[in-house]
């Protein structure tokens, strides 16, 4: 069988389970209840107004004027290579420096996505003899940096021992606390992680984007520090899904803990919240320039373009100068409000039978503006949303586990009240369908029971 034949096997067989992915666009008009955008800043014309005007600065700018500029290229549309060779500017230093101060950390690097950052930071850390921890929910980019890194051994614990939630999920995957407690004991192989010269690194997420689950970071903490009191327990936290919308002004999950000084490394996304691109770590400056000889995401690739770094700029500066809280605030009411309805719909359904489970969702207010709507029909139920007028999205195995399919709310500050009951109306609407649907199957199912029966019986 050739290549392309195989290919074609390969995809008919996800075809047939279900799980193909297509590319599509939005249809105009929807309600956005899918994308990532929560505080709604790519649509902010403040924001742009900002971008804009510091393009046109920059397209206008003198030759005399420039010469000022010590360093600083006129490029606009490309970067001119990696930043180790020609793709650096006093911008992109200038806005780690600034970012670092924003999020209270030492230092910090730009990379070209939070998956760069993460797979970067993962697969050159680790070194022969560590460990790393995941959570068993952990995104893509973790894995793919474990499968790139030295470390001896990659052990995965379960979700639901770090953040309390994720009632959804059938993990039989241990808790941290227990798999610390392995890799201390007196019998384990590796005495280096009990003397401290082998390194544990612990990687976990401050909001989940499939579940809205929010880390506990103070529980978290202190697990480690009490299995490896020696300071070699280095916890790294992606806050991809976390900035912009927890903390004070959005500084994230760490700062809003205050456990600045305890986490180890911090990976910010500003693909979500923050309405742009990119991502960075934050860290020691040790670990900065380690980052920059050895981090192959960083090295080979080429670096962001001057209007990427200026959007991200100038959504940092909407947020340090506190425009966002209003917005913010909207979010966090409109996020409870949700759930309020979601659990009213629930409690107020009446399903055919209690095994016939339509839909679903945690019994305890969100954390973050994600909701998930659990039911074995997603495709079905956000194709009906969809064709009302309300884009949601299906979320179906291999990205969430077997048994955990889901519809995925995302809130977004630029939601109203009205349109969340909008949406509350359809899913009602195709609950209501769904059980019609259920009932009449099993009154087919039952008479054609009884017709058999009747059939069967002998003439008298």
């Amino acid at each position: 069988m050739g290549l392309e034949e195989t290919f074609e096997v390969l995809l008919a067989r996800r075809r047939d389970a279900g799980r193909l992915r297509r590319l599509n666009f939005n249809p105009p008009g929807l309600v956005d209840f899918s994308s990532n955008d929560y505080l709604s800043l790519a649509e902010n014309t403040e924001i742009q107004r900002n971008v804009l005007a510091k393009l046109e600065r920059r397209v206008s700018t003198t030759k005399q004027d420039q010469a000022v500029i010590q360093g600083e290229h006129r490029r606009i549309l490309g970067s001119g290579g990696s930043r180790l060779l020609d793709g650096n500017s006093p911008l992109a230093e200038g806005l780690e420096r600034k970012i670092a101060a924003f999020h209270g950390a030492p230092a910090a690097l730009l990379f070209n996505s939070a998956y760069d950052a993460n797979v970067g930071l993962l697969s050159c850390a680790p070194q022969r003899g560590d460990v790393v921890l995941f959570d068993e929910a952990i995104h893509a980019s973790i894995h793919d940096g474990m499968r790139l890194c030295r470390a001896s051994q990659c052990i995965s614990f379960s979700h639901a021992s770090i953040t309390g939630g994720g009632e959804a999920e059938s993990s039989t995957a241990p808790s941290i606390d227990s798999v610390l407690k392995e890799i201390t004991a007196a019998g384990y192989p590796n005495t280096g992680i009990r003397d401290g010269s082998s390194n544990v690194f612990i990687c976990v997420e401050g909001v989940y984007s499939m579940d809205g689950s929010v880390l506990r970071a103070r529980d978290l903490v202190k697990t480690v520090k009490t299995h490896l009191p020696r300071g070699n327990g280095h916890i790294i936290i992606d806050e991809a899904h976390s900035t912009g919308v927890m903390g004070t002004r959005g500084r994230g999950l760490v700062c809003e803990s205050g456990f600045e000084k305890d986490i180890w490394a911090r990976v910010h996304g500003f693909g979500k919240a923050m309405g742009c691109a990119g991502g960075i770590v934050l860290c020691s400056p040790t670990t900065r320039a380690y980052l920059i000889n050895y981090a192959r995401t960083f090295i080979y690739t080429t670096s962001m373009t001057f209007p990427s770094l200026v959007c991200i700029d100038a959504a940092y500066d909407y947020l340090a100068d506190g425009r966002a809280e209003q917005p913010h605030g909207h979010l966090l009411q409109l996020v409870h409000f949700a759930h309020q309805l979601l659990r009213d719909i629930c409690n107020n359904r009446r399903a055919p039978s209690d095994a016939y489970d339509l839909i679903r969702v945690g019994e305890d207010a969100p954390g973050s503006p994600i909701l998930p709507i659990f039911t074995t029909q997603p495709r079905n139920l956000a194709s009906f949303c969809q064709l009302r007028g309300y884009m949601v999205r299906p979320i179906v195995a291999p990205t969430v586990p077997v048994g955990t399919e889901r519809v995925r709310l995302c809130l977004h500050a630029k939601n109203t009240v009205e349109q969340v009951k909008g949406l509350g109306d359809v899913i009602k609407e195709w609950i209501r369908i769904q059980s019609q649907t259920a009932v009449a199957a099993a009154t087919t199912k039952e008479l054609g029971g009884l017709g058999k029966t009747t059939a069967s019986r002998p003439r008298l």
